[in-house]
């Protein structure tokens, strides 16, 4: 990527990309600088088999940081010697080889910038419950690192032709060998295809492997139609990781992405006239696909605790933000214990319940209790006289005899 001297003209100052005006800006006398953006150079690339022997390259003029601890390579100022690794934090150096670099399509500029970003990580502690307290102070801003970071992006028009089985299901009665009569719950199976299509609009995969893929996901996506054409002025005043992965490669691990929601989209589609689905198998076509090379903004912070390194990016365009953090082992315990103690008490509180509803040993019985255990008049007495039903009282219990009266 080419090298360029950002000076202003009246002052001397650097010029550096500003996210609010979306130019460059002195930082000293407020010099602004529109950055061209040009929307007719970015293109869709056909993807045939000739295709990574046509892609545009330059020899690269800028100076490449190798980090000693992860290993990546970042392209950064020409006269840089050495930083911190937005990755893993650690001190990265110039590297001795200079390589030929691919030259982006275009670029998406950073939305968010540094001050926005300190907000969003202490708004994002503040929600991290079980994190120890001091890790609210391990928050650097000098350690942030705007950090641009290179994908290829493909298009796919596809059909695809599918086999599967579609499942009826139907409850059924039968008699059991007692002669119960159940009743359960039955599937038939049909074969059934179809076809499915959709227009994949630009499949992001990774052109290079530095970062954590998982924890980058976590923070897509990125809203790619808001690309600029590519200028080198965006990466004024940040960084940006080179493209260390071929375009084939890409490609495939594109197709792989497709082919899952194909395979998504064909069971939909059986769904739709059957209860159930399996045994899907899909045989896609792909039409008109195309590619292009975009950089995509991302903040990046690694901070140690304890011995152990944790990640944290934030997506530069929508202010995304995820992170690895430590687990406080006192908070836990005491999570754990508030826990116990809450069963504890809805035990008791639901057993006292359960015991002032029962009938007290030795004390009057509950009302209605007289009634409920009188014995039937007719059972002891003979019909015809009138009974009155004495309650003879013995130690703890209590009982009823009857005499005739008159």
């Amino acid at each position: 990527m080419e090298e360029k001297t950002y000076k202003c003209a009246n002052c001397g100052g650097t010029l550096e990309f500003d996210v609010e005006s979306q130019a460059l800006k002195c930082e000293n006398c407020g010099t602004v600088i529109e950055i061209i953006n040009d929307q007719s150079k970015i293109v869709e690339h056909p993807l045939d088999k000739y295709s990574s022997r046509t892609i545009r390259q330059e020899e690269k003029t800028s100076r490449t940081m190798e980090c000693k601890s992860c290993g990546a390579r970042i392209e950064v100022e020409a006269d840089c010697t050495a930083t911190e690794c937005p990755y893993c934090g650690t001190t990265y150096v110039l590297a001795d080889k200079q390589e030929e670099v691919v030259v982006p399509d275009g670029v998406v500029p950073f939305q968010i910038d540094r001050k926005q970003v300190g907000g969003l990580f202490r708004n994002w502690l503040k929600k991290r419950w079980l994190a120890p307290g001091a890790l609210r102070t391990l928050y650097q801003r000098d350690k942030l690192q705007g950090v641009y970071l290179p994908y290829w992006t493909f298009d796919a028009d596809t059909a695809c032709y599918y086999t599967a089985q579609g499942g009826r299901t139907h409850t059924e009665t039968y008699r059991d060998r007692e002669g119960v009569t159940r009743t359960r719950t039955r599937t038939d199976w049909f074969f059934t295809s179809g076809t499915v299509g959709h227009f994949f609009d630009d499949v992001l995969v990774r052109a290079s492997r530095k970062l954590d893929d998982p924890l980058l996901e976590r923070i897509e996506p990125f809203h790619t139609q808001a690309a600029a054409s590519y200028s080198p002025d965006y990466f004024s005043g940040y960084e940006a990781e080179c493209c260390s992965r071929s375009l084939e490669d890409a490609h495939q691990e594109a197709r792989q992405e497709i082919e899952r929601e194909l395979y998504q989209l064909a069971e939909q589609d059986v769904l739709r006239h059957f209860d159930a689905v399996r045994d899907v198998h899909i045989r896609p076509e792909y039409r008109r696909e195309t590619y292009k090379h975009l950089i995509l903004p991302v903040y990046a912070t690694a901070y140690n605790y304890r011995g152990k390194q944790y990640t944290v990016l934030v997506n530069g365009q929508t202010g995304a933000i995820k992170g690895g953090y430590p687990k406080s082992v006192m908070k836990i315990a005491l999570l754990a214990a508030a826990g116990v103690a809450l069963f504890v008490l809805a035990y008791q509180l639901m057993w006292g319940w359960d015991e002032a509803q029962a009938e007290p040993r030795g004390g009057r019985p509950a009302a209605g209790a007289e009634e409920s255990r009188r014995p039937a008049a007719e059972d002891v007495l003979e019909k015809g006289g009138l009974e009155q039903w004495t309650p003879v009282t013995s130690g703890d219990m209590q009982e009823w005899t009857a005499r005739r009266i008159g």
